[in-house]
């Protein structure tokens, strides 16, 4: 058994969420009202900004690898399946996965980040030290992630060998799968996680391939990868 020839793993357009948290980095929590707090992560919406970033990017995906795949794989919260719908793939029958959620950010989730450095001053000092075991308050690490993420590529193993793959979901999910498709050390993924260069940003397309497009070769491996965003970059 191998992986899919080819595994598009795409991120959600910009979302509610992500707007508050962009706000709040610039001083301004005031999106961060009780009703934004009350509001489960798993049921915000994408923003306008996010609406037209995922169009976007079904439009270089159905340009730059296809217009069809053989097997379409969605998170089951409401940003990445409007995502998924956006990006405007024919005949498209999406199979959502409990495992490629957002990472579980437990008390948090919710919460500006000067309260949380307020309110868990240990645990913000542990984030600052060992971000890829540190895990939030009733939350998830990064390491946990990757525990969903082995167990993701176990299916795509068994069931996808040859094919091809497009996975919509979070930036979180994409960090840890990018640990384990490149073969990241800790250190590496550190590194990686804290290079602006190598940031995922809002519907971000990483294409993992085991078809070399120079040598027109087809490997075991998923050894080869583009990173485009195709809303930000020429």
């Amino acid at each position: 058994m191998a992986m899919p020839n080819d595994l598009v793993i795409v991120r959600h357009g910009h979302s509610e969420g992500n707007l508050a948290v962009d706000l709040g980095k610039q001083g301004d929590d005031s999106l961060f009202t009780p009703g934004f707090r009350e509001t489960p992560g798993h049921q915000w919406r994408l923003t306008d900004d996010g609406l037209e970033q995922a169009g976007t990017a079904g439009e270089w995906i159905k340009s730059e690898i296809s217009e069809r795949f053989d097997r379409y794989y969605v998170s089951p919260f409401v940003r990445t399946r409007e995502t998924a719908a956006l990006l405007g793939l024919p005949d498209a029958e999406w199979r959502v996965d409990q495992r490629l959620r957002e990472r579980d950010w437990g008390e948090i989730g919710s919460m500006p980040r000067a309260e949380f450095k307020a309110k868990y001053s240990q645990s913000a000092f542990l984030k600052k030290i060992d971000p890829f075991y540190w895990r939030p308050p009733s939350g998830e690490s990064i390491a946990d992630v990757r525990l969903r993420v082995r167990s993701f590529f176990d299916t795509l193993h068994r069931e996808c060998e040859g094919q091809r793959v497009l996975v919509v979901t979070h930036g979180e999910f994409m960090s840890a799968a990018r640990a384990a498709l490149e073969y990241m050390s800790d250190e590496e993924w550190m590194v990686a996680d804290s290079s602006d260069e190598q940031k995922i940003r809002n519907a971000h397309v990483f294409h993992y391939s085991r078809r070399d497009p120079k040598e027109n070769l087809t490997g075991k491996y998923l050894s080869w990868v583009r990173k485009v965003c195709p809303w930000r970059d020429e």
